[in-house]
C-alpha cells in the first residue's frame, strides 16, 4: 500500500507538474539571460579558477562540494535505471533538462550569492535564506529546509547505500538476504566514524581519490564506447527514434523515456532543485554572477559529460537492459565485463565505493546547513552527534530495502524541494538577470569587477554587497 501511494504521487508530480515547471522555467530563464549557459562558456571556466582569500572558500571548492553529492549514484546507477525502465530515448531528455535547466542553475546560485549570510567561519546561505528574505514567510523557508533534510538525509542517502551494495550483486559471495545488511552496516559505521570526528584522514584520502577515480571512470567509459564504435550509429538511431516515439510515450507516460529522462536527469544535475545554492553561497567571489556561471558548468560536467559517458558505455556494449531498477547496477557491470573482462566489475565496484562514500558525506553537508537554519544556531556537540547517529542508521536501513521504493521516496522528496524553489526563483529571477547584465557591462569596461546591491536596485537587506 505505501509503495502504491508513492508511485501515484510520483506519477502526478513528474507526469505534469514538475515537467511543466522545470521545462518552462528553464526556457524562460534561458531566453531572459540570452542563453548565457552557451554564450558565456569561456567565462564559466574563468570563474571557476578565480583566486580568493586563502582563508575563504573558492568557487572551485564550492563546485567540488556540490559535485561530490552528485557523482556516483546519479551519474552511474541513475542513468542505468533510466535506460532499464525508460529506454534509450531517456538519454535525449536528460540532455534537454540539462541544457535548459542550466539557466535555472545560474539563477538559483546567483541568488544564493546575493543573499548569503555572514558567519564566524565565513559566508553561508542557500534557498532558505533567499526564500525568507524575498517572501517574508519564514514558514515556507522552514518547509523547504525540512524537505531538503528529508531528501538528502533520508531519500538520497538510503538510495546511495542501496546502490553501493547492489554493485556487489554480481560476485559469487553475494547473498541477497544477508550481504546488503552487512555492507550497509560497514558503510554506516564508516560514515558515523567520519562525522563524529575520528575519520578526518579517511575523508581527506577519499576526497583526494574521488577526482582521480572520476577522471578514470570517464576515460574507461569513453574507451569502451570507442572499442564498440560500430554500435554507435545504432545507439544514436535508438536514442532519437525512442525519444520521439510519441505513440509509446503517451501510451504510458508514467514509465516513458520523457519522464525517466527528466527524473534521472534532475536527480543527477539537481538544476532548479535548490541544493547546489547551499554550496554556492559559501564561495567568496567578486561578483555573484561568477558563482552562477560556475554552477552552469557543474550541470554540463555532470550530465553532458559523466552521464553521457555512462549511457554510451552501457548502450554500446550491445547488452539489452533489464526491465527492473533492481538490476541497474548489474547492467553497468555486465556492460564493463563484456569489453574489459573481469577487470570491469572490480573497477566499477571500487569506483562506486569511493563515489558513494563522498556522496553520503556531501549530502550530509547540506543536511548540516539546513539544521543550522532550523535551529537558528550551530547545534551543540551532543545534538549534532545524535543527528549523525540517526543519519548513519538511515544509511544502514537503505542498503536492504527495495530499489523501486527508494527511488520513489527520493523522487518525491526532491520534487517537494523543487515545487518550492522554482516558483521563488521565478519571482526573484529578475535580480539574477540584472546581476548578469551588470557583470557583462563591467566585463566590457575592463579592469577589476566588483558588485554592490545598488547596481541592481535590490530592495532587500543583505549581509554582503552593501
Amino acid at each position: 500500500m505505501p509503495e502504491q501511494i508513492i508511485n501515484a504521487t510520483n506519477d502526478a508530480l513528474y507526469s505534469y507538474i514538475l515537467i511543466i515547471l522545470l521545462v518552462l522555467g528553464g526556457i524562460y530563464f534561458s531566453v531572459r539571460t540570452r542563453f548565457a549557459q552557451f554564450r558565456l562558456l569561456g567565462q564559466q571556466f574563468k570563474s571557476v579558477t578565480e583566486k580568493t582569500d586563502k582563508n575563504g572558500v573558492s568557487s572551485f571548492q564550492a563546485l567540488m562540494v556540490s559535485t561530490a553529492s552528485r557523482v556516483g549514484t546519479g551519474n552511474i546507477i541513475g542513468v542505468a535505471t533510466a535506460l532499464c525502465i525508460g529506454g534509450f530515448g531517456s538519454v535525449f531528455w536528460m540532455w534537454v533538462i540539462a541544457l535548459i535547466g542550466a539557466a535555472s542553475a545560474f539563477v538559483e546560485s546567483t541568488l544564493a550569492q546575493i543573499f548569503k549570510k555572514r558567519g564566524k567561519d565565513g559566508c553561508y546561505g542557500g534557498p532558505a535564506h533567499y526564500i525568507e528574505a524575498a517572501t517574508k514567510r519564514k514558514w515556507l523557508a522552514v518547509v523547504f529546509s525540512v524537505f531538503l533534510i528529508l531528501t538528502y538525509g533520508i531519500g538520497f542517502n538510503m538510495l546511495a547505500s542501496y546502490n553501493l551494495q547492489a554493485t556487489f550483486s554480481s560476485y559469487a559471495f553475494y547473498n541477497p538476504t544477508v550481504t546488503p545488511w552487512i555492507i550497509g552496516l560497514i558503510v554506516a559505521a564508516l560514515v558515523c566514524y567520519c562525522l563524529i570526528g575520528g575519520g578526518k584522514r579517511l575523508v581527506s584520502v577519499t576526497s583526494f581519490l574521488v577526482p582521480i577515480m572520476g577522471a578514470l571512470y570517464i576515460v574507461v567509459a569513453i574507451l569502451i564506447t570507442l572499442l564498440n564504435y560500430k554500435m554507435l550509429p545504432s545507439v544514436f538511431e535508438q536514442i532519437f527514434s525512442q525519444a520521439f516515439d510519441f505513440k509509446a510515450i503517451f501510451g504510458g507516460f508514467g514509465g516513458s523515456c520523457v519522464m525517466y529522462g527528466i527524473k534521472r536527469g534532475l536527480f543527477s544535475n539537481e538544476a532548479g532543485v535548490g541544493s547546489a545554492p547551499n554550496a554556492s553561497a559559501s564561495a567568496e567571489v567578486s561578483h555573484p554572477a561568477k558563482q552562477g556561471l560556475v554552477q552552469v558548468l557543474s550541470v554540463f560536467i555532470d550530465t553532458l559529460l559523466v552521464c553521457t559517458a555512462t549511457a554510451f558505455m552501457c548502450m554500446s556494449s550491445g547488452i539489452t537492459p533489464p526491465t527492473s531498477s533492481d538490476q541497474a547496477a548489474a547492467y553497468v557491470q555486465s556492460a564493463l565485463s563484456t569489453t574489459l573482462g573481469q577487470f570491469g566489475p572490480v573497477f566499477i565496484t571500487v569506483a562506486m565505493i569511493l563515489f558513494a562514500f563522498t556522496t553520503l558525506l556531501g549530502n550530509l553537508f547540506y543536511v548540516d546547513k539546513s539544521m543550522n537554519y532550523l535551529l537558528g544556531k550551530e547545534p551543540s556537540k551532543t545534538t549534532r552527534n545524535i543527528i549523525y547517529v540517526v543519519a548513519s542508521l538511515v544509511i544502514f536501513a537503505g542498503a536492504g530495502l527495495s530499489a523501486d521504493l527508494l527511488w520513489g521516496i527520493a523522487d518525491i522528496m526532491m520534487g517537494g524541494m523543487t515545487l518550492i524553489n522554482m516558483p521563488v526563483i521565478l519571482y526573484l529571477g529578475k535580480y539574477a538577470i540584472r546581476t548578469l547584465k551588470d557583470y557583462e557591462k563591467k566585463l566590457k569596461q575592463g579592469g577589476a569587477i566588483s558588485f554592490k546591491k545598488q547596481d541592481i536596485d535590490l530592495p532587500y537587506d543583505t549581509d554582503f554587497w552593501n
